[in-house]
């Protein structure tokens, strides 16, 4: 009971006085977890694209992007420290944004590929260019797959974003370590706390920007338009196309 009332699960006195340290935090977490989740868009679109243009990619590709979501986060950054310097911000940024190649990747890649065959010919049949039926068409309706995808890198991003503490580069990760090294219970509660919340806050961003950017999908179909194919395929083409 005595080491209860000394070291409590939160001082709110110390919340108080640190703010400045807690609010730094954040910003550093939260600007890790960003460029992580925009090198890992722009390399995962890279990679996406070469898979659907050149099929037998999809093998090499994949193994390639599993072997590093299983390489383990301390390893990683341990390797790249030398590289890049202990308190250099891409010694954190470029293993998180490997993490993220596996899961925007295989989302990215169901979705393209799970645009109906009917949509495609439709949209050739409309005098679409390739490119211009690609984003058009095919890249609205794979948007559902790609965010979902985003949105799992994300969060995992933010949970990995911590352990990057060990390199000077965590974040709200630092108060926990230094919560861990000095048996101080209250830096642990605020910096996982804190994670926890950033987490679900930038996961209800991208539910919140995936409703915006998918119109269609709120609207109600009557049952006749649910049950008939060619109009579905018809509705969803002139929706797209627009």
């Amino acid at each position: 009971m005595i080491a209860q009332a000394t070291n409590p699960i939160i001082r709110w006195e110390w919340v108080v006085e640190e703010w400045d340290q807690i609010r730094e935090a954040i910003v550093e977490h939260l600007t890790l977890t960003v460029l992580a989740l925009a090198v890992g868009v722009v390399i995962s679109a890279f990679l996406t694209a070469l898979v659907l243009r050149v099929r037998w990619m999809a093998t090499p590709v994949t193994a390639t992007t599993s072997l590093i979501y299983t390489l383990p986060s301390v390893a990683l950054f341990a390797l790249l420290a030398p590289v890049f310097g202990n308190l250099s911000r891409w010694t954190a940024v470029l293993p998180l944004a490997g993490y993220t190649l596996l899961i925007l990747v295989t989302n990215a890649v169901a979705g393209f590929q799970s645009v109906p065959a009917a949509v495609r010919d439709a949209a050739d049949g409309m005098g679409m260019s390739p490119a211009r039926r690609v984003w058009s068409v095919e890249l609205p309706l794979a948007i559902p797959f790609i965010m979902t995808g985003i949105r799992i890198a994300s969060v995992s991003t933010v949970g990995l974003v911590t352990v990057a503490a060990i390199i000077g580069q965590g974040g709200l990760g630092g108060l926990i370590f230094s919560g861990l090294r000095r048996t101080f219970w209250t830096p642990m509660t605020v910096g996982a706390s804190l994670s926890i919340i950033l987490a679900l806050a930038i996961d209800a961003l991208l539910v919140l920007a995936g409703t915006l950017l998918t119109p269609w999908q709120r609207r109600r179909r009557t049952p006749k338009q649910a049950t008939s194919p060619a109009a579905a395929t018809a509705g969803t083409t002139a929706v797209v196309a627009s």
